[in-house]
């Protein structure tokens, strides 16, 4: 079942007519709709597109957040073969908010590490909405250490709200395991690419996207804040989230501009949710260029490009 979200409800109306149409003839075979139907999937065809045309920032944070996209447990269980998942933090217990291990893409060994937001009620509980506590971000750092013992490109996927702000958490050190995270990926000398396939929330995201290339999903998001935290603190007002929104400068397509991003990988119209299968193909592919770039620098070369990478951010977008 297609879930809408709120400024699709036009396309739910039409497509609905046409699927209502459709069920009738099913009923009655003497009925002939189909060229009515016909005529309602081209009309919802072209609204689609209209929609997706010019989405504004408000509207490119509800379609990362669609719950229908393809997760981390998709992209893995769909581009990596022999994936074994490593668990724990060795220390304190296991986050299934963060999924990692070895496995082989596109034959060659890699690790890959992501947020995990599930995709029903109970298994959303379990991953607690892709918000990781501080063994998430311990486990990280574990496999990216093993990663660099044995030479293995690293590939996260990041897709979360931001970390989890327990109060547990807090008492585990939380912000110490971000930081760390973060230092970690500055650190490790092998290829480190990232895809942002959702929301890139905070530094729950950024332990992960400190990556030598780091690519986005056209409609997903990456911003220090939610737009609803951010209007909550600047204007005391959560329902002022489509300004903040605006302010956050939250979309890939600003983030290029400033250079914190390196590439915008395209969704098909309507956005992950529509066509998974091509979604997850065409991340599948931008990976694999990524790997590419990176394929011959020497772990002192990938250390130092990195830092460059982060020293330099913000200043295309200043000079512009």
């Amino acid at each position: 079942m297609t879930t809408y979200l709120e400024f699709e409800k036009p396309l739910a109306e039409i497509e609905g007519k046409a699927e209502e149409l459709r069920a009738l003839a099913r009923q009655n075979s003497e009925m002939d709709v189909e060229k009515e139907a016909a005529a309602l999937d081209r009309k919802a065809a072209q609204l689609l597109k209209d929609l997706y045309k010019d989405l504004s920032p408000w509207r490119k944070t509800q379609v990362a957040r669609h719950p229908d996209r393809p997760h981390c447990k998709d992209y893995i269980e769909a581009l990596f073969t022999e994936y074994t998942p490593l668990a724990g933090d060795r220390n304190f217990a296991d986050d299934h908010a963060i999924m990692g291990g070895i496995a082989r893409f596109n034959d060659k060994p890699v690790m890959v590490i992501g947020h995990e937001k599930g995709n029903d009620t109970a298994s959303r509980i379990e991953r607690n909405f892709g918000m990781a506590r501080p063994e998430g971000y311990r486990k990280a750092i574990r496999l990216m250490d093993l990663a660099d013992r044995f030479r293995l490109p690293v590939i996260t996927l990041v897709d979360t709200p931001g970390a989890y702000p327990g109060k547990g958490a807090e008492e585990r050190g939380q912000a110490e395991a971000i930081a760390r995270s973060t230092e970690k990926c500055l650190q490790i000398g092998v290829p480190l690419v990232s895809v942002i396939i959702g929301e890139g929330g905070s530094g729950g995201a950024v332990a992960f996207a400190t990556a030598s290339r780091l690519a986005m999903l056209e409609h997903s998001i990456y911003s220090v804040i939610s737009p609803e935290g951010c209007a909550s603190i600047l204007w005391k007002d959560a329902e002022k989230m489509r300004e903040a929104a605006e302010a956050l400068r939250l979309t890939a397509q600003d983030l290029l501009k400033l250079g914190v991003i390196d590439r915008i990988i395209k969704e098909p119209t309507g956005g992950a949710q529509r066509d998974r299968a091509a979604t997850i193909a065409a991340v599948g592919s931008e990976i694999a260029l990524m790997l590419a770039e990176l394929k011959d620098m020497k772990p002192a070369e990938l250390i130092r490009d990195r830092r460059k990478k982060y020293l330099d951010m913000g200043g295309k977008g200043l000079a512009a």
